[in-house]
């Protein structure tokens, strides 16, 4: 069987720039997908896996939030994460056909095989939200979610007890009629059983028919130490039932990490802002530096300039797939008081005197105005 490279790029895939528009992959699609579509292409299996291959660059560029990831990360940003990139996803080419029926259904008429049997549910997606310290530690959050399930009293087939679907008789549970015009086969969905292959005589009383039921559960999503903001994690068989008694779809969980009033972070580091005064950056210092949990002596040595960067290996963030933990970066701020009192200012204007800086004059308070008006100074200023 012929194995198709699993890394090409997506474009070069569906033979369109970086710049196409929606539509233009689409109709690039769509005529790769009647060019290489099974039918057309009787046995052939390198056909087939060009046709999975074309789908699961369209499922990616077709989606405006995977092609961004795909984008800027490539195959990486839409594997595993809310995307169906990085290699084949499509268990079948039933799940093709069911993915995209619109389409298909535009080109032919209807899918491209029997529905009859179970198919695979929908993916979902919800979010949870957590600090800076919990993405830093990991921890176990609870979800709460609504999606369906299999109808308990058909088990999802959607006929009533005692009253099983019966084989479709316009289409002999094949699901599609064909046509002959000429030397083209024309294939449509069955009108009578709408591809099912199946017809239900006697809807379940429950679900009337869908096999399915709406549920509410909860979730315990576990969270790896080191996730960032906008990572997805996906839950496998989480999401909806699927028709037909089929197996679940996924879940996926977007994280959206808190910002955190002291520390920023850039990708694995943190970076943190630590004012300190003229003296201390001049001549020196040890100060307590917070952490994200707990603190840590931290040297400033003399003659530290202001916007200087100290790291502290190993103290930032760590990676979620196992490499090495991130650094914490301190950034020194120097703070300049707004206001001197007396004994300060005359330390600051001796200090200018002896490295020969020159300075603003000293401007005299209000009271001391006051007190040479009164004394009848004439030279005072």
């Amino acid at each position: 069987m012929p194995v198709m490279p699993t890394q090409r790029c997506y474009y070069e895939v569906l033979s369109v720039s970086k710049t196409a528009s929606g539509d233009e992959i689409k109709r690039s699609y769509k005529k790769l997908a009647v060019q290489f579509h099974p039918d057309r292409n009787p046995g052939d299996e390198e056909a087939i896996a060009k046709f999975k291959e074309c789908a699961e660059a369209y499922e990616v560029l077709s989606d405006p939030d995977k092609r961004s990831r795909y984008d800027q990360y490539g195959h990486a940003g839409v594997k595993g994460a809310g995307g169906r990139g990085g290699g084949p996803q499509f268990q079948d080419l039933g799940d093709i056909f069911e993915h995209f029926g619109d389409i298909f259904g535009d080109m032919f008429g209807g899918g491209g095989g029997s529905r009859s049997g179970p198919r695979r549910g929908s993916d979902i997606r919800a979010a949870v939200e957590i600090t800076l310290l919990e993405a830093a530690e990991g921890c176990e959050k609870e979800l709460r979610i609504d999606r369906k399930k299999a109808c308990g009293r058909c088990s999802g087939s959607g006929a009533e007890p005692g009253h099983p679907a019966e084989t479709c008789d316009y289409c002999a549970g094949q699901g599609q009629v064909v046509q002959a015009q000429g030397f083209f086969r024309v294939q449509t969905t069955c009108p009578a059983c709408r591809g099912s292959g199946k017809v239900i005589r006697h809807k379940c009383n429950s679900c009337y028919g869908s096999g399915r039921q709406d549920e509410s559960v909860s979730l315990n999503v576990k969270i790896p130490a080191g996730i960032d903001n906008g990572m997805q994690l996906c839950l496998r068989g989480e999401g909806e039932a699927g028709p037909n008694d089929g197996p679940r779809g996924d879940l996926y969980v977007d994280i959206r990490v808190h910002d955190h009033r002291r520390f920023q972070r850039e990708g694995a580091h943190l970076v943190c802002e630590v004012p300190l005064t003229y003296t201390q950056v001049a001549l020196g210092t040890e100060i307590e530096l917070p952490l994200l949990k707990g603190t840590q002596s931290l040297k400033i040595p003399a003659g530290t300039q202001p916007g200087e960067v100290i790291k502290l290996r190993g103290q930032g963030m760590p990676d979620p797939r196992g490499g090495r933990r991130g650094d914490l970066h301190v950034v020194v701020r120097l703070i300049v008081p707004r206001k001197l009192d007396e004994p300060h200012e005359q330390a600051l204007r001796k200090l200018a005197e002896i490295e020969k800086t020159r300075v603003s004059p000293h401007e005299k308070g209000w009271f001391e105005k006051v007190v040479d008006f009164f004394s009848g100074d004439d030279d005072a200023e």
